[in-house]
């Protein structure tokens, strides 16, 4: 059994995927490749996070983990009929073992009596050259704090840098059927199999940038498609969400759909606040192509049907981002919750009394405490009177964020404030694995592609001296801005919001429905009235970028997330609500808006 059914369409690359996180809907993959005509089959599984829990099965299990082993489920169940219908599957399932995972998809194949080709791509890691690298002049400075490496006293476990797409289209054009990726960035196992199935070059940069962007959109499952969307009311059915397609064209254009009978809604407002999910400046950045997302149009063309064309691309950095995961330390934490009155009080006797308790709290690394203000004097149950405050300390002693903290803080369950409570107890101090963005020079980068008994090396577009290809935004025409008569109402009614981390950093990026919507916002939601409206984020810098051609703006908040979401003591530690809680901030518009809104 093999691949060799041709595509259905030779003008168009229909790209499904089916996932956007590891741990997404298991059943999804058969579902795209049983609801309709697709050519390949893609798979996002890896985020920062994903890596440190990738290194922890590695090293609890040893031997082949390191890689998503839900994705073996996933190909048991659908390389049968990926086969017999000529659909290639692309994934970055392998993580931190693509060749231990292209071992055990043979070891499937062979088992379920299916012919089918295997490609794996490493290259990616970097962990035990780091010493090499920084000896040659390497410093892997974080790009959030901007310290080198070697001054934050932390051990290196993970180091990958993100490939990019020309691997993917070598395993390709060898004959793969299946190909296994590391660390590459999310959009590139959809450029891969674009850059193949057009043949395009490494300096066709407005095609490749059009790739890119399909890519970013459907990178996040659901998401593209009504998952996590403001204006929720829109969305027909949450029930069966459908799963997001890029039909991609020769031009690098593309129309964003789902299979037909799914759930959800594929809108220019969906598909707009997924370009908005994640990002900085708007020019995307990627080891192939520079995507500049302020030149793209959008336009809904029928049904669940959102077409993206005009991506103006430019040449890739020369460097590649490296995802870097460090030890730093260990960490433990308790919430407690206070009653009634004088919460502020009550909390400040709590924290003196513990850490005096503790030798004080100077003999941790750090030290972090939140009175959450959740309670309400017009309260209907216990419940609606409570506060919380959360309490968390960082140590490079495990001894100090141990036994001690626990033992300290339930002595003071009678002897303390009045109506003392918990909502959750302490435990033994578990690690912190500190992510570590950080660039390093693109020719120390080699991707490698293993196809059979053949080995494929793939340098770096940056590294062939291509004419440098300059962009230049082009104006779109606007609106005067809205005046007259004012009126209140909640952000949210009238703007959408998608919000999400960066590493230590968070993005909300905020859009409009209308043009006179988008100019009204673009004079009035400035950096100091951000700040205003959440006051949590007024002590960090704030990076504010205007997109008028998708009526949209981002801003960039800077060191919010510390090092990262498994390092963090936020509730939300990847700030994926920080948008909704601007939608709910209470604004001044003209009321003229809030009428071409139905407010």
């Amino acid at each position: 059994m093999c691949g060799a059914v041709a595509m259905s369409n030779p003008d168009v690359l229909r790209v499904a995927n089916c996932s956007g996180f590891y741990g997404d809907k298991l059943s999804a993959a058969l579902d795209m490749v049983e609801g309709g005509p697709i050519d390949v089959l893609t798979g996002d599984y890896l985020a920062e996070l994903t890596m440190t829990i990738l290194y922890n099965q590695k090293q609890q299990r040893g031997g082949n983990a390191g890689y998503v082993g839900t994705f073996l489920k996933q190909l048991r169940e659908v390389i049968v009929p990926c086969m017999d219908k000529g659909i290639k599957i692309v994934s970055n399932a392998g993580g931190l073992n693509p060749a231990g995972m292209a071992q055990d998809v043979e070891a499937i194949l062979s088992e379920l009596g299916v012919t089918a080709r295997v490609a794996y791509i490493d290259g990616d890691d970097l962990v035990d050259r780091m010493d090499d690298l920084q000896a040659a002049g390497e410093p892997f400075t974080n790009m959030d704090r901007g310290t080198a490496l070697r001054d934050s006293g932390n051990p290196v476990v993970t180091s990958n840098a993100y490939l990019g797409a020309w691997g993917i289209k070598a395993a390709l054009d060898a004959g793969a059927d299946i190909v296994i990726c590391p660390r590459v960035t999310d959009a590139a196992v959809v450029i891969g199999p674009a850059a193949w199935k057009f043949n395009w070059q490494r300096d066709d940069f407005d095609a490749l940038a059009g790739a890119l962007t399909a890519g970013h959109i459907i990178e996040c499952g659901c998401q593209a498609c009504g998952g996590n969307y403001s204006f929720f009311q829109e969305v027909p059915s949450f029930r069966n969400v459908g799963y997001p397609i890029a039909e991609i064209e020769s031009d690098g254009s593309f129309t964003v759909t789902k299979h037909p009978g799914t759930g959800g809604l594929v809108s220019v407002g969906t598909v707009t606040a997924q370009l908005l999910y994640e990002i900085s400046t708007p020019a995307y950045l990627n080891p192939d192509v520079i995507a500049h997302f302020d030149s793209l149009n959008i336009e809904q063309v029928g049904d669940d049907r959102v077409r993206v064309s005009g991506v103006r691309g430019s040449n890739p950095p020369p460097t590649h981002k490296v995802c870097i995961n460090t030890e730093a330390g260990y960490k433990t934490g308790a919430e407690i919750l206070l009653t009634g009155l004088d919460i502020e009080a009550k909390a400040e006797i709590f924290l003196d009394t513990f850490f005096a308790s503790l030798g004080g709290r100077e003999q941790f690394d750090r030290v972090e405490t939140q009175l959450i203000r959740t309670d309400s004097p017009q309260a209907v149950q216990n419940e609606e009177a409570q506060a919380s405050l959360r309490i968390h300390v960082h140590s490079k002693d495990p001894n100090k964020v141990g036994r001690m903290f626990s033992a300290k803080m339930i002595e003071l369950a009678l002897a303390n404030y009045p109506g003392f409570s918990s909502r959750s107890g302490t435990g033994a101090g578990s690690p912190v694995i500190a992510y570590w963005p950080a660039l390093v020079d693109s020719r120390h980068i080699v991707e490698r592609v293993h196809v059979g008994s053949e080995v494929i090396e793939v340098l770096p577009t940056s590294q062939l001296d291509f004419d440098e290809i300059y962009y230049q935004q082009t104006p779109v025409a606007l609106p005067a801005v809205p005046t007259g008569e004012m009126k209140q109402l909640p952000l949210g009614r009238l703007y959408g919001t998608r919000s999400g981390d960066k590493g230590g950093c968070a993005n909300v990026g905020v859009w409009a429905k209308t043009a006179s919507a988008y100019v009204y916002m673009a004079q009035f939601l400035t950096v100091e009235k951000l700040k205003e409206l959440m006051p949590d984020v007024a002590a960090y810098e704030i990076d504010r970028y205007e997109m008028p051609n998708l009526k949209a703006m981002n801003f960039y908040i800077r060191g919010i997330l510390g090092e990262g979401v498994s390092a963090n003591n936020r509730l939300d530690g990847q700030a994926k609500s920080m948008g909704e809680y601007l939608r709910s901030r209470t604004i001044e518009v003209p009321a003229q808006l809030a009428a071409e809104a139905g407010l």
